[in-house]
């Protein structure tokens, strides 16, 4: 994995910071930062330069705040609102892949309205992390040029309540990032590659799918490639696994400024690695402790587990 260093490159995410309680078997933390914005912001800091978007309660630490920007990350777009931080909770107990969801408390986070200052609005790469489509398509509208790469995430909520919109958004994006079972609810195709193509059809030209334990997929309209997931021996905390890994693949196609498939492959790499990290502990706290050393190291490792020769 080629790196950069310094660079004048920056990602854009919107999304959402969130105080998670969590319980897996591997033990229960109460109100650790987390969020779809966080996670992203994170991973992607350690490949160039992100700015955020986001809405905060006055019950923020203020250790949290410094956290982020001792990893560089812009947070000039996180607003503080009146009111409580937007809190999840969440268990893993039968199906470490399956959150269960207990609680959620919107919070500040319900009337989420984000503005945009000329700096974010031309920045090259947007993440839309998964929120609400209207506010997605508002940020889009908001950009004053076309970004080089955009990217969106979603659920299956705005697939059931607010397809109209999430389908308006999906054609104007350059890549889908979405989960499998999303992939497959979003289109009715049962067939992991028919629904890729399907969702193609809606206007993106890349879509990545998530697999959670078995990789991820990468498909364009001519243009395949899979990964498998590092395999690690214990999974503690799988809450930011996929924020994780849009933010490395992003933060590596923002670093390199390529959008060709090699990068494509690369990033999926890149993002994986992340990905790997981020479930290896609760929240955030192996993320936010890695080294250079520590993400070539991994890196390394996924090349060796697919590297293989031609048969002869």
């Amino acid at each position: 994995m080629t790196w950069t260093g310094e660079t004048h490159l920056q990602i854009l995410v919107v999304g959402s910071v969130a105080y998670d309680t969590v319980e897996t078997p591997a033990g229960k933390r109460e109100f650790q930062l987390g969020g779809s914005a966080c996670y992203f912001s994170m991973s992607a800091s350690y490949f160039t330069d992100v700015g955020l978007i986001g809405v905060v309660g006055r019950d923020f630490d203020p250790d949290d705040l410094d956290m982020l920007k001792q990893h560089g990350i812009d947070t000039s777009g996180l607003i503080e609102a009146d009111g409580k931080t937007f809190r999840w909770y969440g268990e893993y107990m039968e199906d470490i892949n399956a959150a269960v969801t207990l609680d959620t408390q919107l919070n500040v986070f319900g009337g989420f309205d984000p503005e945009l200052c000329d700096t974010h609005s031309n920045t090259p790469y947007l993440f839309l992390a998964n929120v609400d489509p209207t506010i997605q398509i508002k940020v889009l509208d908001s950009m004053s040029k076309k970004p080089k790469m955009v990217a969106c995430d979603t659920m299956n909520l705005w697939i059931d309540v607010a397809r109209p919109a999430l389908n308006d958004l999906i054609r104007r994006v350059d890549i889908l990032i979405i989960n499998e079972d999303e992939a497959k609810q979003l289109t009715g195709e049962e067939n992991l590659a028919h629904a890729a193509h399907a969702i193609l059809g809606l206007g993106p030209s890349l879509v990545t799918i998530k697999r959670g334990e078995y990789g991820v997929a990468l498909f364009g309209d001519d243009f395949s490639f899979a990964a498998p997931a590092y395999p690690l021996d214990r999974v503690v905390d799988p809450t930011g696994a996929g924020d994780s890994f849009a933010g490395g693949f992003m933060g590596y196609i923002a670093s390199v400024d390529r959008i060709d498939q090699d990068a494509l492959r690369t990033a999926s790499i890149a993002g994986s690695t992340m990905a790997s990290f981020a479930v290896e502990d609760f929240g955030l706290e192996r993320i936010k402790i890695l080294t250079k050393a520590d993400i070539e190291s991994r890196f390394d490792a996924f090349t060796d587990l697919t590297h293989f020769k031609p048969m002869s």
